[in-house]
């Protein structure tokens, strides 16, 4: 179902996919790492391709509504999509979710191309999202459930398919809020999409 209430279509018709409802803090306290702004979409894996409005493979570089990694393969103080291959390194960590999309449309985004910052939603906060995983990465379609944790999936888009063929796994890890040892908890669904909204309206949890 579709959030209660009115708008106008300003945030139908936005160039970002994350919508915020009740933000918790814009981070742009780390660089961006040389390939946010270069790198194809999806990024890992190409099969499948997910089928939210809010995807472009027209666009290079991190999506707005992807997730926020640290990239210690890439520097000491980035931030970036998701690492490609094998995830081997525990310290790759998902931050939060891109508010912007890094190159974005001719003319949209010139702030973050000329600062090398990211601006992402950490710490809290409700937000809608329209870039997501429609597909299982393996074949079939992904189903919505209230309640749902919401992880990171392999190319950095919101999944809730907890399994080592989708999700960005993060090695043996005994620190706080993990699922398992394998997966990190970026929020819980309140509002599933449906056919009168396209967005994943979340609490977030990172």
């Amino acid at each position: 179902m579709a959030l209660l209430g009115q708008a106008s279509g300003g945030f139908t018709e936005s160039n970002s996919a994350l919508r915020i409802l009740h933000v918790g803090v814009r981070n742009t306290v780390t660089q961006l790492a040389a390939d946010a702004f270069t790198q194809t979409n999806p990024p890992v894996v190409a099969a499948n391709v997910t089928t939210a409005s809010g995807f472009s493979s027209q666009i290079f570089g991190v999506l707005s509504g992807s997730v926020a990694f640290t990239r210690p393969d890439a520097d000491t103080a980035t931030v970036n999509g998701p690492i490609g291959g094998p995830v081997s390194n525990q310290n790759c960590r998902p931050l939060g979710v891109f508010i912007n999309t890094a190159n974005g449309q001719a003319f949209t985004n010139q702030p973050g191309i000329a600062s090398n910052r990211g601006p992402y939603v950490s710490a809290q906060g409700t937000y809608g999202n329209k870039l997501y995983e429609t597909k299982n990465l393996d074949g079939g379609n992904v189903v919505w459930t209230v309640g749902d944790e919401l992880i990171a999936s392999r190319n950095g888009y919101l999944t809730n398919l907890i399994d080592g063929d989708n999700s960005h796994d993060i090695v043996e890890d005994s620190g706080p809020n993990h699922g398992g040892s394998a997966y990190w908890t970026i929020a819980i669904l309140t509002i599933a999409p449906d056919s009168s909204s396209d967005e994943l309206v979340y609490d977030q949890r990172i």
